[in-house]
């Protein structure tokens, strides 16, 4: 079962975003507040979306964040999957598979992100669902002065 994020889910939403940064060795990096997200979430003009996952008892056990791209060639709206995390308990009982059909019937173009490459869990999940990886492109970030 899964449905949008509102409002009152925010500290489940960084719960697992810090849960996500912790598994990826990177939670030095995660400066995100609540407010951050309520900002990013729910303001006017907010373009990031949260799709939660949740358990038969209804508490939340994942979540996808994605907001809209385009691509020029296509002519087409995409995705960028931001995140996609479930919590290790809840693993391995479709999840993660409702979350990325929802993303891909969401979008007439196409679905992107990005999976750290130690990862082989979250490549072997990916690749089942038919996803491959991009060759030939080299990713570039500009960031601030934050770290």
């Amino acid at each position: 079962m899964i449905r949008p994020a509102t409002e009152e889910d925010v500290p489940e939403l960084l719960a697992m975003i810090r849960e996500l940064a912790e598994f990826e060795n990177l939670a030095h990096q995660c400066v995100c507040t609540e407010d951050d997200l309520r900002r990013a979430l729910f303001e006017p003009g907010a373009v990031v979306h949260d799709t939660l996952a949740l358990a038969d008892d209804g508490s939340v056990v994942g979540h996808a964040m994605w907001f809209r791209t385009f691509s020029t060639f296509m002519g087409r709206t995409g995705i960028w999957l931001e995140d996609l995390y479930v919590r290790p308990a809840h693993r391995r009982q479709g999840h993660a598979g409702t979350l990325m059909a929802d993303l891909r019937a969401s979008s007439d173009g196409r679905v992107e992100w990005e999976v750290l490459e130690w990862n082989e869990e979250a490549i072997d999940f990916y690749q089942r669902l038919g996803a491959r990886p991009m060759a030939g492109w080299t990713r570039y970030r500009w960031t601030s002065a934050q770290p």
